[in-house]
């Protein structure tokens, strides 16, 4: 007799709070995953396409799911209306009916499960099996009219579909993550209406080494360095004329005004952070403010942005040595990065005496610093 738990949503998009709550159930409940994305959910709408969901599911499930796991299409090839939960469990329990079935749902499903169609006739098919999340009250008579069990897990981690596409969060598989990149899925449509393909292109650019920069120094949260990264150039926006900008600057920074115009675009990202995606962490709007210019006393996630930006592949330069040079300290990177970025800019004849980078460099460029490698 085999144990099969019973997966579904909308996948919109699939998470790594998904993946964990899968390898928790599976090591658990000893059983086979079986995800069941929806076409037509009675609760919810999705955003993506059916097509578009199915192929993530199918990436996320290859690179970060337990063995033994795989996607049924029962309710993606239904014809009804709305995909009920019932339909789903008596279709699984005529295809498994000497196997035992579990059913995955989340604890926020468990106050409104008898809301849910033919609730006491699911409850009879399968083994209703909750995820419990901190601080959420449960109806303890819900759970026992239905038998329903606790995974006893509660560790798949402050992400959901929502925060992902609100971009809150970016906690998914990295295959995932590439598709929706490449799709220019859920918040890249706004991207789009910003930035110009080449500038869109950069950002993505500079997201993924931020990104990989901060998972390699073992820094908290590294998706902040992933929105910041992907955010840092908005103020680049075609929307903005130069009158823009500087009407924008005398209104809001009145006290960078006398700034080279070329850094305008690092207060204007700030905005429209804010404006677009509601980003209220401050760490990453500062580690936009000064990604262009730097500043003194630089957060962790303000350095990286900055090297980030400087040493992304595509920039046109050979760029590994200060890469590999983050990768292995954040700060000794960003040093790295600040050396060899004055040595170009001076080169090249470029006004680099303005208040902000003046102050960058004098607190982490001394002089006794030794020359940073050549170009």
């Amino acid at each position: 007799m085999a144990n099969y738990v019973i997966f579904g949503g909308t996948f919109d998009p699939v998470h790594n709070g998904h993946m964990r709550i899968a390898m928790a159930a599976s090591l658990r409940l000893n059983a086979d995953i079986i995800f069941v994305p929806a076409r037509s959910p009675r609760w919810k709408n999705p955003i993506s396409s059916a097509k578009h969901r199915l192929n993530m599911l199918k990436l996320a499930i290859k690179t970060s799911c337990p063995s033994g796991s795989r996607i049924d299409e029962f309710e993606l090839n239904s014809k009804a209306d709305i995909n009920y939960t019932i339909d789903t469990v008596k279709y699984f329990k005529k295809k498994y009916p000497e196997d035992n079935l579990f059913l995955i749902i989340g604890a926020d499903q468990v106050n409104r499960f008898s809301e849910w169609k033919s609730a006491e006739e699911l409850s009879s098919l399968a083994t209703i099996v909750y995820v419990e999340r901190p601080n959420y009250e449960l109806d303890k008579k819900i759970i026992s009219t239905y038998h329903m069990k606790s995974l006893r897990f509660s560790k798949s981690g402050d992400i959901s579909s929502t925060d992902f596409r609100t971009l809150k969060n970016v906690d998914v598989p990295p295959a995932v993550l590439k598709y929706i990149e490449d799709n220019r899925l859920y918040f890249f449509s706004i991207l789009e209406e910003y930035l110009d393909e080449n500038r869109l292109n950069h950002s993505i650019q500079v997201a993924n080494l931020a990104y990989l920069i901060a998972i390699k120094n073992k820094i908290d949260n590294p998706e902040k360095a992933y929105i910041a990264g992907l955010l840092h150039d908005l103020g680049k926006t075609t929307k903005y004329t130069r009158d823009d900008q500087i009407s924008f600057m005398k209104k809001n920074y009145p006290e960078h005004l006398d700034l080279p115009s070329f850094s305008y675009h690092q207060f204007i990202g700030v905005y429209l952070a804010k404006e677009l995606f509601k980003i209220s962490d401050e760490d990453i709007l500062n580690a936009i403010k000064y990604h262009c210019t730097g500043a003194k006393n630089m957060s962790t996630l303000g350095q990286i942005i900055y090297a980030a930006d400087k040493i992304e592949p595509t920039r046109g330069f050979d760029s590994r040595w200060l890469i590999n040079s983050c990768i292995k300290n954040y700060h000794q990177g960003f040093v790295d990065t600040l050396v060899d970025n004055k040595k170009y800019l001076l080169a090249h004849n470029k006004d680099i005496t303005n208040k902000l980078t003046d102050e960058c460099f004098n607190m982490y460029l001394p002089k006794e610093k030794k020359n940073a490698k050549k170009r």
